[in-house]
């Protein structure tokens, strides 16, 4: 009977070799934007001006650099001002609060803050592309309890990392 469980044994092992070697992950990474470097060298993304009713000063700092760090981390296009092969340029138009739910007594228990840019995209060397005052906006919840002052700014922080992800895919992903 010793032969028969080495032989199983033996099988068995065989088997999940044979299973473990037929299986195959393949990692890789999406392409992150479809440019042709070919064609497209340069992007010139202007300061963003906050018109919102409500201002708070480090928002456009934020949302300008935010968004100038994510083209040049996402890809191998130069940043210059002005005559590039693509252009973005646009402005804050909304920076709001609102209760968003109520509790049992009554009272507000979540506020909802919202981001909102309005953005014109330009290509230099396809201009089917193109387009003017598309809205993107972003929004994030907090707790009541809490005062806008101590979770604005991470909440900002969260908002413009959306919001410029969106403007990315819109002008850069797609193509």
């Amino acid at each position: 009977m010793d032969w028969i469980r080495k032989i199983a044994s033996t099988a068995l092992l065989l088997s999940v070799l044979l299973i473990v070697n037929s299986c195959s992950i393949k990692v890789g990474l999406a392409p992150i934007s479809s440019i042709d470097y070919s064609k497209v060298k340069t992007v010139s993304i202007a300061d963003f001006q906050n018109r919102a009713e409500y201002v708070y000063a480090p928002l456009a700092t934020e949302f300008n650099q935010g968004l100038k760090d994510l083209f040049i981390r996402q890809t191998r296009l130069s940043l210059v001002n002005g005559n590039a092969d693509i252009e973005i340029d646009g402005e804050i138009t909304g920076y709001n609060q609102y209760n968003e739910a109520v509790d049992a007594s009554g009272y507000s228990s979540k506020v909802k803050v919202t981001l909102t840019v309005k953005v014109s995209f330009v290509n230099n060397t396809d201009h089917k592309d193109d387009f003017t005052d598309q809205q993107f906006s972003a929004f994030q919840t907090y707790d009541s309890s809490k005062l806008l002052t101590e979770v604005q700014d991470e909440l900002i922080k969260l908002m413009v990392k959306d919001i410029t992800e969106q403007i990315f895919n819109a002008t850069v992903a797609n193509w």
